[in-house]
């Protein structure tokens, strides 16, 4: 798993079922619809598509939406890829639809954990973001549940400037909660989500840290989306670390080769994963893209196989290639296990392979060329 080929086979598949959902969420990617979309891959197409995803050396799978739930065959479909041994997550609404005989049908399909999104530690501030009232009680109600069956939870939090300053709060819950693992967006200006609700570059580095000493002191693990640069706070924190305790370890030829697994604290996946690099977002109407944040269309399941999409398209294949970044991500030495969120160079730019514009460390390179130049002066 770990030491896959990301070139090949992606770490991860995101597969959005279907975009509709009962939610109005100020941030939503998919500007998810009440009512399904007729041209949704079907149930035939769904299995196909599982097969293909299998083939590529068996990665995780989360089903996503708008909300899956909405899918009257979700279990369906599941119950095909688990009995296929594809390792299978899926990221509900919180809505009605979340019964606990939801859950418990869930259970005995074999769905591995579950992930809720809870975006503030209070009704007032998780419900506003969420867009409708009630969905911070129906979200505590459905973690009893998944308690009471003993299945993992997963709570999902988009860091915006909503929620910026009650993040002490919002750990506390996640740890009250005894979840798994905590998994930390920052937002990208895509869909509904706006530009003007995005936290500053230095509020991105600031989190970074935050989330770095939480991670050593909490019992979950913490994950971060769309914030490659939190990699490099936590091998910068490391470094420090073990230059504090003398340990010699070549962080310089660790970071070139992007094996970073032992040093980084990171765990899951050894080398830094990005949007086509190691991941893959497949859409509920079967259109390819390197990311659910990434709008830009590779191709299509009905027309093309998953396997080449990935592997052959010229837009995948630039994203996997991180000297072709530009500016400052492109002479960094992080690059390879960072490269900068795709996602937001494209939303803020208009082009996936500029520079991350909410990162405010300076390369290496750059200093040393700064520095050249002032002696010259």
């Amino acid at each position: 798993m770990f030491n896959r080929d990301y070139d090949k086979d992606p770490f991860i598949v995101i597969w959005e079922l279907t975009r509709a959902c009962q939610l109005k969420c100020l941030h939503c990617r998919a500007e998810a619809q009440y009512k399904r979309d007729p041209r949704e891959l079907s149930f035939e197409e769904g299995k196909n598509l599982i097969d293909q995803i299998y083939e590529m050396d068996n990665p995780m799978l989360v089903f996503t939406g708008g909300d899956p739930l909405m899918r009257e065959d979700v279990y369906d479909i599941a119950d095909y890829a688990i009995k296929k041994g594809v390792r299978v997550s899926m990221t509900p609404s919180a809505t009605p639809n979340v019964t606990k005989e939801a859950i418990e049908k869930a259970k005995e399909v074999g769905l591995a954990r579950w992930a809720f999104s809870i975006d503030g530690p209070t009704a007032e501030i998780h419900d506003h973001f969420r867009g409708v009232s009630g969905s911070f009680d129906l979200t505590m109600k459905a973690i009893k549940y998944l308690h009471e069956l003993e299945i993992p939870i997963q709570i999902n939090t988009v860091i915006s400037r909503y929620n910026i300053d009650v993040l002490d709060d919002m750990a506390k819950l996640v740890e009250d909660l005894d979840c798994v693992l905590w998994s930390v967006f920052f937002l990208v200006p895509t869909g509904r989500g706006q530009e003007s609700d995005m936290i500053s570059p230095v509020q991105h580095e600031q989190v970074f840290t935050w989330l770095y000493n939480l991670s050593k002191r909490v019992k979950f693990d913490i994950k971060t989306t769309a914030a490659q640069h939190y990699r490099r706070v936590v091998i910068q924190n490391k470094m420090r670390e073990h230059v504090a305790n003398h340990e010699d370890i070549n962080y310089e030829d660790a970071l070139m080769k992007g094996a970073t697994g032992t040093i980084d604290g990171l765990g899951r996946a050894p080398k830094g994963v990005n949007d086509g690099n190691g991941f893959v977002f497949i859409s509920h109407v079967g259109d390819v893209y390197p990311s659910g944040l990434l709008p830009v269309k590779a191709g299509n399941v009905r027309e093309t196989p998953l396997a080449e999409i990935y592997r052959e398209s010229p837009i995948f294949k630039s994203l996997r290639n991180p000297d072709l970044y530009k500016g400052k991500c492109g002479v960094c030495e992080f690059r390879f296990v960072c490269g900068g969120s795709r996602s937001r160079a494209y939303a803020m730019t208009g082009d996936y392979l500029e520079s991350e514009p909410f990162c405010v460390y300076i390369p290496k390179a750059l200093r040393n060329k700064e520095g050249k130049e002032s002696l010259s002066k």
